[in-house]
């Protein structure tokens, strides 16, 4: 938003400063017919000073196109800013999930690292990965249940869980 307001900025400053300028121009160049200006002393003066408008014009253009760039093309502040929300979030998540998974015993940590994995794996996917037998499963999953970590939804034969956290 900053730079959408800069933009604006930039090119009403640019625009006052290019009608000084052009301006100025004006004037010098009819100063220049009125002493009918020959390469001598008193010309040039006048000479430099149409030197200097030309680079005011040029100044005038870059700052008329940092304007132009600012309040459309310019998308770096909002890019930096969401990556940074993003990891910051991120990294939040796996510290949440680190200090749930402390609290857990070696089959829960297991089985809450592998539905984290994969989110929505089926019950018998989760037997096979897991390498438990399907009492011990099912159990584990009613203790994560329990500690409101997991859930279970039926999806034809077999349940699908996912993580609450």
């Amino acid at each position: 938003m900053e730079n959408k307001k800069l933009g604006v900025l930039l090119i009403i400053i640019s625009l006052v400063f290019g009608i000084f300028i052009i301006y100025f121009n004006v004037n010098l160049s009819g100063e220049s017919e009125k002493l009918g200006c020959t390469p001598n002393q008193e010309c040039k003066g006048v000479e430099n000073l149409l030197t200097m408008t030309n680079v005011g014009f040029g100044f005038f253009g870059f700052m008329l196109a940092l304007g132009f760039y600012f309040l459309f093309f310019n998308k770096t502040e909002e890019k930096i800013l969401k990556r940074l929300e993003d990891e910051k979030n991120a990294k939040l998540e796996e510290e949440k999930f680190s200090y749930i998974i402390k609290a857990l015993d070696d089959y829960e940590k297991k089985v809450l690292t592998l539905v984290r994995e994969q989110e929505g794996i089926t019950q018998n996917t989760l037997r096979l990965r897991a390498n438990l037998s399907k009492a011990k499963l099912s159990y584990v999953l009613q203790e994560l249940e329990k500690r409101n970590l997991v859930k279970r939804i039926p999806k034809g034969k077999t349940l699908e869980v996912h993580l609450k956290i």
